[in-house]
């Protein structure tokens, strides 16, 4: 037969029969305990207030000044004597570095030599100590008296009688009895009223319980990778862990509890996405640095009701997406330069079995030379490696969609000039997004053509980077952007193309938030020649700003160019 095993009484319970007994016990021994701990506190507070006083003395000019005469004793004395009567301490002694008292409040002890140890003060150190001296057993303080180079020119010390120390905490044991009493009689009535709110809150779980949940709750909270964060039904922050607030940018010195989530200054489609009554499933949102993956729930029970939302970064997996984009562009080009090179090695093949060696030299060396000048026409342009590689391993991507990329004869951009503070993956994020915008909107159209241009501009005339900044700027031949979607175009979400599997609407958003991050600047405007223009102005130093305008001549331009992948509009 198996014995049930009772279960645990409620916290309530437990908390009332254990505090029943404990402020008993405690009531009882209050005074004793009081007492002994107050005579401890009265010492140290004794020994604190004697070594402000000799520091004090010590530390004041006149006492320097009175040490320096004939007859120190003549202006110390009563210097000593009013310090003592307005601070309460039962003794300021002065004295010379050999221990002669210069002051005592018993006239018959100057001159004498001081009964207590002054070696530490006489090394330059302020130092108490409970000694039996001419006026009994005190609490004292020994301090260095220094002239203005440092030297020890005499000392100070001052203490207060143990005897006067037990007498006041003698003096409050009547008071901490009355209090005792008192605290018994307002213990018992408290304990009641509190156990029996504790009992309705606590639904009658005993401590194991409660603190088993608590354990859960807080590992859950801080394990836990994602972003959490808890609404109450006001929509205000009831709970945010670690990794919400990094994941939206709240400072661990803001208080956010209590606060509403449309005052967390968080971008609009995410506000709105929190404050929605409706649950949302894996929506995609930009703040000023992440792309972020949220879920919200609502939840109710209890007094209230809530929502619960979960946010994941994906900032790192959407751009190695778009990397993973650009490495299919990349095979694809290369698939149709292989065929390309294919048919053009058939023909080399085909006119050396016809006898023709010499148009066969020719042919191969003119396809070479074509390859090379396309090549060094980008390379000299722009010799930054990066850049250079982007442009250069998109151009057959570029020419395969009917579009002709180039690269103006104005773009200049060294190598080694961008500095550390700007990175590869920003550069990349920004100008292939931009290209394959611009290459989808230029397809398509008359002459389809997209410039890019890429220079340095300096605001401060100097030759360094600094107060110098990088343009970017990708022009098409399309149908150009409205200008009442002047802004719009940059927002999550916002295509003049048809959804494809991937989603639209992200590459421009991508982009503003790699300038963002960089302290840079962009525009949108209309190309001379139709469609629109986009110019990114980043900044080389590693501070904030933004670059002034620079006058830049027509741009002309030659054969090169590419694309980059993850842009739309």
């Amino acid at each position: 037969m198996r014995i049930p095993v009772p279960r645990p009484r409620s916290l309530a319970a437990q908390l009332f029969a254990m505090q029943a007994v404990l402020i008993a016990v405690v009531v009882a021994g209050y005074a004793l305990f009081t007492y002994v701990s107050d005579r401890g506190q009265a010492e140290d507070a004794a020994r604190v207030q004697a070594r402000a006083v000799a520091r004090a003395v010590a530390d004041s000019p006149s006492v320097r000044e009175a040490i320096g005469t004939p007859k120190p004793t003549a202006e110390l004395q009563p210097y000593a004597l009013r310090v003592m009567a307005d601070t309460e301490v039962d003794f300021v002694t002065i004295m010379s570095p050999q221990g002669i008292r210069w002051t005592h409040p018993d006239q018959d002890q100057i001159g004498k030599h001081f009964l207590g140890n002054t070696e530490r003060a006489l090394k330059g150190e302020t130092f108490t100590e409970t000694y039996t001296g001419t006026l009994g057993s005190s609490v004292r303080a020994v301090t260095p008296v220094k002239d203005g180079s440092g030297k020890v020119i005499g000392l100070v010390s001052a203490g207060i009688q143990v005897e006067k120390i037990s007498e006041r905490v003698q003096g409050q044991l009547t008071a901490l009895l009355a209090v005792a009493g008192g605290a018994l009689a307002l213990g018992a009535i408290g304990t009641y009223v509190v156990n029996a709110r504790l009992r309705r809150h606590t639904h009658g779980m005993n401590a194991a319980e409660l603190s088993r949940m608590h354990d859960y709750h807080q590992a859950a909270l801080h394990a836990v990778r994602e972003g959490l964060l808890m609404l109450d039904g006001q929509y205000r922050v009831a709970l945010i862990n670690d990794g919400g607030r990094e994941l939206l940018g709240v400072s661990p010195q803001d208080r956010v509890i209590g606060r509403s989530v449309a005052d967390l200054g968080l971008p609009a489609p995410l506000t709105g996405a929190l404050l929605s009554s409706e649950p949302r499933h894996d929506e995609v949102h930009l703040t000023s640095s992440r792309v972020l993956v949220v879920n919200t729930s609502p939840v109710s029970g209890g007094e209230q009701r809530g929502t619960v939302v979960t946010l994941r970064d994906v900032t790192e997996l959407q751009s190695l997406m778009g990397e993973l984009d650009s490495e299919r562009g990349f095979t694809q080009a290369l698939r149709s330069q292989a065929h390309e090179a294919a048919n053009r090695l058939h023909t080399v093949v085909s006119l050396i079995e016809l006898g023709r060696a010499e148009q066969a030299v020719g042919f191969a060396t003119a396809e070479l030379e074509l390859a090379q000048a396309l090549t060094d026409q980008v390379v000299a342009a722009v010799s930054e490696p990066v850049l250079a590689a982007l442009l250069l391993g998109k151009t057959a991507q570029a020419n395969e969609r009917g579009v002709e990329l180039v690269v103006s004869e104005d773009s200049r951009l060294d190598d080694g000039l961008l500095p550390e503070s700007l990175p590869a993956r920003d550069l990349v994020t920004i100008l292939g997004n931009l290209i394959d915008n611009a290459v989808d909107a230029a397809q398509g159209s008359v002459r389809a053509r997209v410039t890019v241009t890429a220079y340095t501009a300096g605001t401060g005339g100097t030759a360094d980077t600094a107060g110098r900044g990088l343009v970017l700027r990708v022009s098409d031949t399309g149908a150009g952007v409205d200008p009442a979607h002047t802004e719009a175009v940059f927002r999550r979400g916002f295509s003049t193309k048809p959804a494809g599997p991937g989603g639209r609407g992200l590459g421009l958003a991508l982009v503003r938030q790699a300038v963002n991050r960089c302290k840079g600047t962009l525009t949108v405007a209309e190309a001379e020649g139709g469609g629109a223009e986009f110019e990114v102005r980043l900044p080389l130093e590693s501070g904030p700003g933004h670059l002034e305008d620079a006058t830049v001549p027509h741009s002309a331009t030659v054969p090169g160019g590419a694309t980059a992948p993850g842009g739309d509009v």
